[in-house]
Order: structure tokens, then C-alpha cells, then sequence
């Protein structure tokens, strides 16, 4: 699992970071750009985010080990793209009144999931520190 983990973040990454741009040159192409903050937090999570994870768990192999990081990885893939659905419905102007609850339970779901982010980097980087 070591190695497949990273692996998985780097994948999802890219795929983010496609995602992130198309949207990008959607609202360059429409000249509208009411989606702009989708378009950051697509591609400062999901590109950025995910390729940091990736190089945490390429670097310290061993913290890939268990459960807690496949929660983790789960966690982070729902949130990001729960997050990114309300945020759209939110600057889209179709439903703010939905948009708004979702966006603000999987950004929650998010800053939790980087609790459990702190807690694997802190047990895998233990060794390292001390």
C-alpha cells in the first residue's frame, strides 16, 4: 500500500488539476468568471492539495500503513468534491439556498479530514523528528 497510495494521490491530482483548468477556460471562454472561487478551491485542493498528500506518503511510506490513511484518502475525495458541487450551485445563482449547506458541510468534512491528515503525519514523521 505504501507506494499505491501516493500513487492514487498523484492520479487524482492531475485529474483535478484537468478538471480546475477546463472550468478555468470555460469562464475565460464565457467572459464570465462568477465561478472563480470553485475554480481556486478545485485546483488549490484538489490539484495542489492532493499532489501534497501524494509526496507526504512517497516520502514516508510507512504512514500509508492502516486504516487511517485510506480514511483519509476517502474523506478527502468526498469533501473536496462535495465542496466543489455546493460551491457551484452557490456562485452559479441556481440554488445558493442548497449550495450554502452543502458547501459548508464537506468544507467542515475538509478541515476535519485535515485532522486526520495532522495525526498520520505526526505518527509517520515521529521516528524522523525525534
Amino acid at each position: 500500500m505504501t507506494d499505491r497510495l501516493a500513487a492514487h494521490f498523484v492520479r487524482a491530482s492531475v485529474l483535478y488539476a484537468i478538471a480546475g483548468m477546463a472550468l478555468g477556460i470555460h469562464m475565460a471562454a464565457s467572459q464570465d468568471h462568477g465561478q472563480m472561487p470553485t475554480h481556486a478551491h478545485l485546483m488549490l485542493f484538489g490539484w495542489v492539495g492532493m499532489m501534497l498528500y501524494a509526496a507526504f506518503y512517497k516520502l514516508w511510506p510507512g504512514a500509508a500503513e492502516g486504516l487511517l490513511p485510506k480514511i483519509h484518502a476517502a474523506v478527502a475525495h468526498i469533501a473536496l468534491i462535495g465542496m466543489i458541487v455546493g460551491l457551484h450551485l452557490i456562485y452559479s445563482g441556481s440554488n445558493p439556498e442548497l449550495g450554502d449547506p452543502i458547501a459548508a458541510l464537506f468544507s467542515t468534512s475538509l478541515f476535519a479530514n485535515m485532522f486526520l491528515f495532522t495525526w498520520i503525519v505526526w505518527r509517520g514523521t515521529r521516528a524522523a523528528a525525534i
